[in-house]
């Protein structure tokens, strides 16, 4: 976008969508700097202060929020039609920006992304992680990657991968001073690694089997959001963990890891890019849905 001569434009968007410079200059691959001097350039020419700064935060003024309402539509357009126009080329080329979580673009990388690369030189794929839920469309990504179950209902889902399990998991170590549950509710004997939501709530292990449904507020030494971190207090013996099988399938095939209640975690849909039906899909998503959908 920056070629296209809007720099100044898709400078203050951004800086609005992100209330700040600093993560702005981020997504747009700028210098605090030379942003903060493309949006003063541009009040410059408008005679009008479109923030208000301090150290602290920044605010759109109220001629900025007019000003905002009225560009932003508009630029999108026109970023939907260089998008059109460029979907003509034989390869494609440009930015293509993702949000998904740590778990997932660790999934994604090797199968996927860098697939992806390799087939599409000129194509740049920006990839976000965070684990907290967020308007794609609002933010600014062209797709996102999440578990199927997650996708918002106004989203199209494209499959990713086959079904998912979760297994319960502890070290060797651990399992000689424990005795291993034969049911969830004796998970409430034993340490667990509780995960903390990104709502900050405490997840309820969950647990099926036959129709019988049990969703267990396991007790436990550590709380956690990462799995790689919960995977090393695992093999540490320090509790056990409840991972996705593919988190933990190389430490159960070395025996670092060992497996319990194996029957009481069915699988489930697993991952889904998602993206918005109400715009142009661009030749760089198309070309990614495509592989997608010849590998799975």
């Amino acid at each position: 976008m920056r070629s296209s001569g809007l720099v100044e434009l898709d400078a203050v968007l951004a800086v609005a969508r992100h209330r700040g410079f600093r993560t702005a200059a981020i997504e747009l691959d700028m210098s605090r700097s030379a942003l903060s001097h493309a949006v003063a350039a541009l009040e410059a020419k408008l005679g009008v202060r479109l923030f208000h700064r301090t150290t602290r935060s920044v605010s759109l003024t109220q001629a900025g929020e007019q000003f905002v309402a009225g560009v932003a539509p508009a630029l999108s357009q026109i970023r939907e039609a260089m998008e059109q126009a460029g979907s003509h080329r034989d390869t494609p080329a440009g930015t293509l920006r993702l949000n998904t979580s740590t778990g997932a673009a660790r999934q994604m990388m090797e199968p996927i992304i860098l697939e992806y690369l390799r087939r599409y030189p000129d194509m740049t794929v920006d990839i976000v992680t965070e684990n907290r839920l967020i308007d794609i469309v609002v933010d600014g990504f062209d797709a996102g990657f999440r578990l199927a179950e997650l996708v918002p209902q106004d989203m199209i889902a494209v499959p990713v991968g086959p079904k998912l399990r979760f297994a319960v998991v502890g070290s060797p170590v651990y399992f000689e001073n424990h005795q291993q549950p034969n049911t969830p509710a004796d998970l409430l004997q034993h340490r667990c690694i509780r995960m903390r939501l990104p709502s900050g709530a405490i997840y309820h292990w969950e647990f099926e089997r036959h129709g019988e449904e049990a969703a267990i507020d396991v007790n436990g030494p550590l709380i956690l959001d990462e799995p790689h971190l919960m995977l090393e207090a695992a093999r540490a013996g320090v509790a056990l963990a409840y991972l996705s099988e593919w988190n933990v399938a190389p430490d159960l095939a070395s025996g670092a890891l060992v497996r319990v209640l194996e029957d009481w975690t069915p699988p489930f849909p697993g991952l889904c890019l998602y993206y918005s039906g109400r715009r142009h899909v661009p030749a760089g998503l198309r070309a990614l849905i495509d592989l997608i959908r010849e590998r799975y």
